[in-house]
């Protein structure tokens, strides 16, 4: 057989010796290694009791967002929903009847909100989309469950709390856009 370059090299086929044929230096190089973890920083951290610091861009759970009195953003235009690549969310538009101007911004609101959290991939694209600041990415996890259907959230499920309210819960599920500056 001819070699197509002349970089080839031979292998050495001596034979092994007894050490090597126990695999003891092999074995005392493994456990060497694994001994040296004991006396490192453990990369663990002790959830809930401790957690991690997030990167500034972290994208968390959908929130959909109140103005400042405590009215709803959205205007079930959609756009959300179209925007999302992994149609994870639903939702049915509805008139303001009269004596609701304190509920919702403008004449039309979503009456069904509702968001998957098994098919959703967190990309932000529905905060991208959305015209009136009504949904942004928070800074907190899904929660885990057992259950299918408890990942699908409701309206009831997304909405901030009230800023007249629940002035504490509010600020806490704003993070850190309460010092960003929105547009209303």
């Amino acid at each position: 057989m001819q070699a197509l370059t002349n970089k080839a090299k031979q292998v050495d086929r001596a034979a092994m010796s007894f050490m090597e044929k126990m695999y003891l230096p092999a074995i005392i190089k493994g456990m060497s290694i694994t001994f040296s973890h004991i006396f490192k920083k453990k990369p663990t951290i002790n959830y809930p009791e401790k957690t991690r610091p997030f990167s500034p861009v972290f994208r968390g759970m959908q929130i959909l967002n109140r103005d400042a009195e405590g009215r709803e953003n959205c205007t079930a235009c959609g756009l959300c929903a179209v925007a999302c690549p992994a149609e994870a969310i639903t939702m049915e538009a509805a008139e303001r009847q009269t004596g609701e101007e304190n509920l919702y911004r403008e004449e039309k609101y979503a009456a069904k909100y509702e968001i998957n959290m098994l098919r959703c991939i967190f990309c932000g694209l529905c905060e991208e989309a959305c015209p009136k600041d009504a949904i942004y990415l928070s800074e907190t996890f899904t929660p885990a469950d057992y259950q299918r259907k408890q990942f699908i959230y409701s309206k009831n499920d997304l909405l901030i709390p009230h800023p007249q309210e629940n002035p504490e819960a509010y600020k806490k599920a704003l993070g850190n856009r309460a010092n960003k500056t929105t547009v209303n």
